[in-house]
């Protein structure tokens, strides 16, 4: 079986898996480790030996979640090698296979021109936006929302566009469309699925080119608006995932290797991890976790995918339970989206807190029924033809991978304004400035574990200069060092509310009072609200801080795993006695939600 094999450096580890008559497969710099096939003799040996950890390799899926409900997770062990070929062309390269129209009239750059542009703009001034499916109206304004939602086309018209940052997707690939205008934006991929190391020749599956296109595609419309967020940033693209969606673990952490690696060639300033998996460990425990934290010290923003297993409570999946990086949860505009009153949070986005006490996702941004790039013949389309508008190379899809990738094309935005600010500046000034949803009574309509700070604001955050917000009392060398690791204030009462605790008070685990912070299991999410531009936290960002762990920090109820599993069997789950062949093995697509 496959191992990841962790010691004080890769050199060491690589030694003790020689010494065991083992042969490495891949070497993990970020994370001091290697990969390896391991009897459970050499596993045995390997485990009596010092400075040495071993984790079961594990399974991760994509987060993005389609129309059909209640899909058979068999359906996804089947892939048409047609629908392969025609969907995996040379990144940077056109495909002649696809016999739908690559583009329609409405996205074709050809036609967005210094001509068309003004008499567009000029027509539409004169008619009132409308809601329903799409745009119902003739402005042309916008064939995607998403822009506009966030208010990221403003930063756009000043100028912002995400030119010279370089944005790395780590997903199943990408395959281009003409529209997107990517051309010499991509500056470097590669595939390291199954330890491979050759470019990326295209995306089968699909999910990674939706995600691309929506934090940077660069498709317009005939008013010269553009469809995705950052639509001149730079990309690497590395795929990791196969053509039915599924990863693994020492798969994508190669990927973060290589982007850590290579970041200064490429000024990788921001990093998009749309997919999870539960988390089985606390989250210094975790080798993706760890490989995670090690991109963010190295100054890269890392945007995550908070999940689609919610509404319950502690969902929040691996690598979005990680308390340093920005963990991104969804709402939807209910297909209204200039009517902000029946906005609300998607029924399928994770909720917090995390199992160590942190308060996730941080923020929300759209995720339902999101447009975005895809070719008519990947795996994605041709399991849900009605989701895909073949005319346009479309698909509409919903999750919380389209609310990273969203969140991921304003970080660009704002690197692109101030390319001095740090990781940790960036989530402190996204924190700062989003808007959270409130009732008509200007009482917050969700509590802080739905939707953390709200929904993200593009505008806000490129004005805030605010910084010391985000992630104070972590440490993440120490973490990463296995010196010190560190909790969140987030704590579970008898009667199953979470709430925040005041770590000042009196008395260990005392509620702390504020607006947002109590929340049950029972709490609505269905409902429509909308986002306030004028709500002030009454605590302020306490809970965005962390807390020492050894300050003797515990839950109530004594760390209960949700849906009724505790930690394997009382030890860590790299070193369970048990078989570990269901965290080898290839995951399904994720259960797949309709579009909201």
């Amino acid at each position: 079986m496959l191992y990841i094999v962790q010691a004080s450096s890769a050199t060491a580890a690589e030694s003790s898996v020689s010494r065991v008559d083992a042969r490495v497969e891949q070497q993990f710099d970020i994370i001091h480790a290697v990969s390896a096939y391991l009897t459970p003799t050499q596993v045995q040996k390997l485990r009596r030996t010092a400075d040495v950890r071993i984790y079961s390799n594990r399974s991760l899926s994509t987060r993005g979640t389609s129309l059909l409900g209640g899909l058979s997770s068999t359906l996804n062990t089947v892939t048409s090698s047609v629908n392969n070929a025609v969907a995996s062309t040379v990144v940077g390269t056109v495909t002649a296979q696809v016999v739908a129209p690559v583009v329609s009239t409405v996205v074709t750059v050809p036609l967005v021109s210094a001509v068309t542009t003004p008499i567009v703009a000029a027509a539409s001034s004169s008619t009132s936006l409308q809601d329903g499916t799409g745009v119902s109206s003739l402005t042309l304004l916008y064939q995607t929302d998403y822009p506009m939602l966030v208010s990221a086309d403003t930063l756009q018209k000043a100028g912002l566009t995400g030119q010279g940052v370089t944005i790395a997707v780590l997903d199943t690939g990408l395959w281009q469309d003409l529209s997107q205008n990517y051309g010499g934006r991509i500056l470097a991929s590669v595939d390291v699925l199954n330890g491979g190391s050759g470019p990326v020749t295209g995306d089968p599956y699909g999910h990674g080119t939706h995600v691309t296109s929506i934090a940077a595609g660069g498709a317009q419309n005939l008013a010269g608006g553009y469809l995705g967020i950052a639509p001149k940033a730079n990309l690497v693209v590395v795929r990791a995932f196969d053509g039915t969606g599924a990863g693994r673990y020492v798969d994508v952490i190669a990927g973060l290797n290589w982007i850590v690696a290579h970041q200064k060639q490429y000024n990788i300033r921001v990093l998009n991890l749309s997919f999870g998996a539960p988390p089985q460990s606390y989250y210094w425990d975790d080798p993706l976790a760890q490989a995670v934290m090690a991109a963010w010290r190295a100054g890269i923003v890392v945007v995550t995918a908070a999940g689609n297993e919610g509404p319950d409570p502690m969902t929040i999946d691996v690598p979005g339970n990680v308390p340093y990086v920005i963990t991104v949860g969804a709402l939807t505009d209910n297909y209204t989206p200039y009517n902000p009153n029946d906005d609300r949070l998607a029924s399928f986005s994770s909720t917090g807190p995390t199992f160590e006490g942190f308060v996730k996702p941080e923020m929300v941004a759209p995720g339902g029924h999101i447009a975005a790039s895809m070719s008519s013949s990947s795996y994605l389309a041709n399991i849900d033809p009605n989701s895909m508008n073949a005319l346009e190379q479309m698909f509409t899809m919903s999750g919380s991978s389209m609310a990273a990738a969203v969140t991921t094309g304003v970080v660009a935005l704002l690197i692109q304004s101030e390319p001095a600010l740090t990781p940790d500046m960036v989530k402190c000034r996204l924190l700062i400035s989003s808007h959270p949803a409130v009732n008509s009574a200007g009482q917050l309509a969700y509590s802080v574990f739905q939707q953390g700070a709200g929904l993200i604001n593009a505008v806000g955050a490129n004005s805030s200069s605010a910084t010391d917000c985000a992630n104070q009392g972590l440490n993440i060398n120490a973490d990463l060092a296995g010196t010190e690791h560190f909790g969140g204030p987030a704590n579970e009462d008898a009667n199953g509310n979470y709430y925040i605790m005041n770590l000042n008070g009196s008395a260990w685990g005392q509620a702390q009072p504020g607006d947002g912070f109590s929340w049950s299991t029972g709490y609505p999410w269905n409902q429509g609200y909308t986002w306030s531009q004028g709500y002030v936290w009454s605590q302020g960002y306490t809970w965005s801080k962390g807390y020492t762990w050894s300050k003797g920090y515990t839950w109530s109820k004594g760390y209960t795993w949700s849906k009724g599993y505790t930690w394997s069997k009382s030890v860590p789950w790299w070193n369970a006695s048990g078989s570990s062949s269901s965290q080898a093995s290839p995951a399904a697509i994720e259960s797949w939600v309709p579009n909201e």
